[in-house]
């Protein structure tokens, strides 16, 4: 157990020293490919960290029957040990506090970057969890702290199961008040100008299932401080913008197709003026530096990562 622990002790202090190696090098030679590789590896062993975290909070909490909140806890542990870890934070614009009013509600948001996995941090309500393909519940540690910590799991392998796991999953929902959060695109874009790939319907169709409101979640574009094409990933302040709840009571499956154009157009109007404003401080690239090749931003696959996250596309 010593040897076990000494190992352990010397892994982190060789990934601390390398990570500080990295960010004094970009400092003094102005690499920003170095200071990117630096910030990501501290990334990385942040997330390592609150899985770690997270896994024994959400069994401690459902033995005391609050494993609900078992996402949260973790979601906020990763929150402030990016902050520490990379100096990056979201800064969440919510007047009316919708997120803490409004239970259960799908939370939609856009899907930019791996740090969206932060934006969780950020904004996860008490009793709040992603949604996963039920395959991965079975997955040793991953499975177990989704499992532990109230994941809604959908299985989507036939249009007759999808119909039936979200007949289920609504009704997980208002059995313990659980909200879920989305991405509704489905996959990250990388993109470096204010747009959103096309959504998905299973939001939607979730949300009216269930009788829930759908929260809108905006981020701005923040192609300053992370951009994975051009190797940058810089500490910053990104704004995120919580909009009005849009009802979907007395709503059917016909009503999806125009929920859908509703909540994406108010999603990306407002995009588009947080990003004005994200340029003003330097998190959004500026017009002329930014890659409009959308077809080429919009053609990354969903990674493990995505199927973590996502919702049933």
């Amino acid at each position: 157990m010593n040897l076990f622990l000494l190992s352990l002790l010397l892994l982190a202090l060789a990934d601390f020293a390398t990570i500080q190696l990295l960010l004094l090098s970009a400092r003094l030679t102005k690499n920003h490919v170095l200071e990117y590789y630096g910030r990501a590896i501290a990334s990385f062993t942040a997330l390592a960290l609150c899985a770690i975290y997270g896994t024994l909070a959400s069994l401690c909490l459902n033995v005391f029957g609050y494993g609900g909140l078992g996402q949260w806890t973790t979601a906020r542990g990763f929150k402030w040990m990016m902050w520490f870890f990379t100096g990056v934070w979201f800064e969440v614009h919510d007047e009316k506090d919708w997120l803490s009013t409004t239970r259960p509600a799908i939370l939609v948001g856009n899907h930019q970057t791996e740090l969206d996995v932060l934006v969780l941090g950020h904004v996860f309500p008490p009793y709040c969890s992603v949604t996963a393909k039920k395959s991965l519940k079975y997955i040793p540690v991953l499975g177990w702290f989704m499992a532990l910590s109230k994941t809604v799991f959908i299985e989507r392998t036939s249009r007759e199961q999808a119909v039936a796991a979200f007949a289920k999953a609504a009704e997980h929902m208002h059995s313990v008040k659980q909200s879920v959060f989305i991405f509704p695109e489905g996959t990250r874009s990388y993109y470096d100008h204010p747009d959103m790939l096309p959504f998905k319907k299973g939001a939607c169709h979730l949300a009216v299932q269930a009788q829930v409101p759908l929260i809108p979640v905006v981020v701005a574009n923040y192609s300053n401080v992370l951009n994975v094409k051009r190797k940058i990933f810089r500490q910053g302040t990104i704004p995120i913008t919580i909009l009005e709840p849009i009802d979907t009571r007395g709503k059917t499956k016909e009503d999806v197709d125009e929920l859908l154009e509703v909540v994406r157009s108010r999603m990306l109007v407002e995009l588009k003026k947080l990003t004005a404003h994200a340029r003003e401080e330097g998190v959004a690239l500026q017009k002329h530096e930014a890659n409009n090749a959308a077809m080429t931003n919009g053609s990354s696959k969903a990674s493990g990562v995505d199927t973590r996250y996502n919702a049933a596309a």
